[in-house]
C-alpha cells in the first residue's frame, strides 16, 4: 500500500490546508489575483469559488436531518429524561461562563496593548448595523409555529426544541412508537454515513476555500491593522490552549493535551468554512466517535452550542471596541467595558452560526455604548479572516463544554476519549457496494410494486 493511501483524512486535510495558504499567498503577493485575469475569473473566483461553496453546501445539507434524527435516538436512549434538564442546564451555564470569560480576557488584553491610540486608519469601507431582534423574540421564537419551516430555514433553536418534543413524545407513546424509533436510530445511522462520504473529498475542498480567501485577502490591509489583528489573533490563542484547557481540566479531569490533538479535524473544517452550523457534522462524529461523547449528550450540547456559543466572536468584540474607542479617542471607562461584556453574552443567545454575524452583534455593542458605527468599516477588509479563525475557537469550546458536560453525567467512554487511535476516519471507511444487498433492495422494491 503506497502512502498516500496510509496518510489519514486529518493529515490530507491539513497538508490541504498548507497547500491552499502557499498557493494563496503566492497568487496574492504576485498580483496574478488582480481583477479580470484569467486567475481571478477562472481559477479563484471560477474553479476555488464553485469546489469550496458545494463543499459548503454539502455540509449544510446534512445539518438538519442528522440533528433531527439524533436529537430524536438521543432523547430516546437517554435512560432517564430528569438528564436531559441536567445537560441542558449545565451547557447552557457553561456556554455562558466561558463566553464572559472570553471577551473579559479579550478586553484586558486589548487595553494592556493599547492598541488603535494614535492611529490615523482611513478607509472606505462603510457598515450599516442591521436591527437585531429583543431577547423576548429570541425566547417565543424558540417554538417553531411551523416545524418545517424551521428545518428548510436550518433554525437551529426551534428544531432542537421540535426534536426534544417529538423524542419525548414518543416515549410516553410507548412501544406503540418503537418501530418509529428503529427508524430513527437507522436514519441517523445512514446520515453518519453520508457525512462520512461527504467528508472524503474535505481535503480538496478546504485547498479550494483556503487559497481562494487568502489569495483575496488584501496582505496590505492586514499590515496597516497589525496591531488589532495581532491582538486579537493573540486573544483568541489564549482563549483556546488556556481558558478552555483550564476549563476541561478543572471540570472534567480530561487530559487537554488529547483533546487538542482529536480536535484539530474540527478546527480544519470551521476555520475552512467560517460556520459553527456547516461544521456541526464534523463536530457531532468528533465528539462522538473521537471523544467517546454518548449520542444522547452530544446531540444536545453541538447543535445548542452552535447556536449560543460565541467565545471567539466575544473576542473579537471586546478587542474590536477596545481598538475602535482609541481609534475615535472615546473613553469608556469601567462601566462602559462591563456593559460590553452584558451585551456580547446577551446577544450570543439565539444568535445563528453563521459566517459575518459577529459584525452585527458589534454593530448592538457599539451603538449601546455610543461608539460610531461606521467605525466598524476599519475592520471589514481583516473580519474575514479574523471570521475563520474565531470560528474555529467556537467549536473548540462546543466540544469542550460537550467533554465536560458527558464526563459528569457518566456518558462519556474515558477509554476512547484517551485512545488517540479511537475514531480516526479513512476514505476507506465509506465502505463498497454489497452485490448481495443490492439485489436484496432490488427485489424488495419490485415486491412493494407487485402488491400495488
Amino acid at each position: 500500500m503506497s502512502e498516500a493511501k496510509k496518510m489519514s483524512l486529518t493529515v490530507k486535510v491539513l497538508l490541504g490546508m498548507a497547500l491552499g495558504i502557499i498557493l494563496g499567498l503566492i497568487i496574492n503577493l504576485t498580483g496574478m489575483n488582480a481583477p479580470g485575469t484569467f486567475i481571478n475569473e477562472y481559477i479563484v473566483n471560477g474553479l476555488f469559488h464553485v469546489v469550496g461553496k458545494m463543499f459548503v453546501n454539502a455540509l449544510k445539507m446534512l445539518v438538519v436531518p442528522l440533528v433531527f434524527f439524533s436529537l430524536i435516538c438521543g432523547v430516546c436512549g437517554i435512560g432517564d429524561i430528569r438528564m436531559l434538564g441536567r445537560v441542558g442546564g449545565k451547557s447552557f451555564a457553561l456556554y455562558m461562563m466561558t463566553t464572559a470569560i472570553a471577551i473579559a480576557t479579550a478586553i484586558i488584553i486589548a487595553v494592556s496593548f493599547g492598541i488603535g491610540k494614535g492611529m490615523n486608519v482611513e478607509t472606505n469601507a462603510a457598515f450599516s448595523g442591521k436591527e437585531s431582534p429583543p431577547l423576548t423574540q429570541v425566547l417565543i421564537d424558540i417554538i417553531p409555529t411551523n416545524p418545517v419551516k424551521a428545518m428548510a430555514q436550518g433554525d437551529m433553536l426551534p428544531l432542537i426544541f421540535f426534536s426534544i418534543l417529538l423524542g419525548i413524545s414518543m416515549l410516553l407513546v410507548g412501544r406503540k412508537a418503537k418501530s418509529f424509533v428503529a427508524g430513527a436510530e437507522i436514519a441517523n445511522e445512514i446520515m453518519m454515513k453520508m457525512v462520512t462520504i461527504v467528508m472524503a473529498v474535505a481535503p480538496y475542498a478546504v485547498f479550494a476555500l483556503i487559497a481562494k480567501s487568502i489569495a483575496t485577502l488584501g496582505l496590505d490591509l492586514l499590515y496597516s491593522l497589525a496591531g488589532y489583528v495581532l491582538v486579537l489573533v493573540g486573544a483568541l490563542m489564549f482563549h483556546l490552549f488556556i481558558t478552555l484547557m483550564i476549563v476541561l481540566k478543572v471540570f472534567s479531569g480530561l487530559s487537554p493535551a488529547m483533546f487538542l490533538k482529536k480536535i484539530r479535524n474540527v478546527q480544519v473544517f470551521a476555520f475552512s468554512t467560517a460556520s459553527s452550523n456547516a461544521t456541526i457534522p464534523v463536530t457531532m462524529r468528533t465528539v462522538t466517535e473521537r471523544f467517546g461523547v454518548n449520542n444522547s449528550v452530544a446531540s444536545f450540547t453541538v447543535p445548542f452550542g452552535a447556536t449560543i456559543n460565541m467565545d471567539g466572536t466575544a473576542i473579537m468584540q471586546g478587542v474590536a471596541t477596545v481598538f475602535i474607542a482609541n481609534v475615535y479617542n472615546v473613553e469608556l471607562g469601567i462601566s462602559g467595558y462591563l456593559t460590553v461584556i452584558m451585551m456580547s453574552v446577551l446577544a450570543s443567545i439565539g444568535t445563528a452560526g453563521v459566517p459575518g454575524v459577529g459584525l452585527i452583534m458589534l454593530s448592538m455593542v457599539f451603538a449601546q455604548v455610543g461608539l460610531p458605527i461606521e467605525g466598524i468599516g476599519l475592520i471589514l477588509g481583516v473580519d474575514r479572516l479574523m471570521d475563520m479563525i474565531r470560528t474555529a475557537v467556537n467549536v473548540s469550546g462546543d466540544a469542550t463544554v460537550s467533554s465536560i458536560v458527558a464526563k459528569s453525567e457518566g456518558k462519556l467512554d474515558i477509554n476512547v476519549y484517551n485512545d488517540p487511535e479511537a475514531g480516526t476516519m479513512d476514505t476507506d471507511e465509506i465502505g463498497e457496494f454489497d452485490s448481495e444487498v443490492e439485489a436484496e433492495m432490488a427485489e424488495a422494491i419490485q415486491a412493494a410494486r407487485d402488491q400495488k
